[in-house]
């Protein structure tokens, strides 16, 4: 799958998310990486009908954060989607597949217990050129990305709460 990247949905369009509220909570680690991904992921939610003050930015101190923050925005029931960004990059200990493993099964755990769709955003790398190679380099942008994918599972919900 090298160099591929993720295809939006063909129904998408500018209007598809007027409505939405979308939360993008943010690890503070690797902050001009960071700040490339919330940037093309504000880009693509405005560009898909999200008004920017629908958009609400959360930072907190490490990916292993992600999750509490997650689940109490989750539980405010104030937002359509959240979107979970970070990037964790391979160090010489163990620590990086302890933090990798707890941050993907914690938001997997959110995701089949909220009712609120939480975005896995998380850039997993074993150096920094893969985390370069994900900001809009040769395997796509996954800020872009997570806007495109929140969008498609709040109209999932959404149409699943009009049956």
């Amino acid at each position: 799958m090298s160099g591929q990247s993720y295809t939006p949905n063909q129904a998408l369009n500018s209007q598809s998310g007027r409505n939405f509220k979308i939360a993008i909570v943010y690890a503070q680690w690797h902050s001009s990486y960071m700040s490339v991904l919330i940037e093309g992921c504000k880009k693509n939610l405005v560009h898909f009908g999200v008004e920017p003050d629908n958009i609400f930015l959360q930072s907190v101190p490490g990916s292993f954060e992600l999750i509490s923050a997650s689940n109490h925005i989750a539980n405010s029931k104030s937002f359509d989607a959240i979107i979970c960004f970070g990037i964790l990059i391979k160090g010489e200990t163990a620590h990086f597949e302890y933090i990798c493993q707890g941050v993907t099964q914690g938001i997997s755990q959110l995701n089949a217990s909220q009712k609120t769709p939480i975005i896995f955003g998380v850039i997993t790398a074993h150096n920094e050129q893969q985390v370069v190679d994900r900001c809009g380099g040769k395997h796509g942008h996954k800020g872009e990305e997570a806007a495109i994918a929140a969008i498609e599972m709040a109209l999932l919900v959404e149409k699943i709460k009009a049956i």
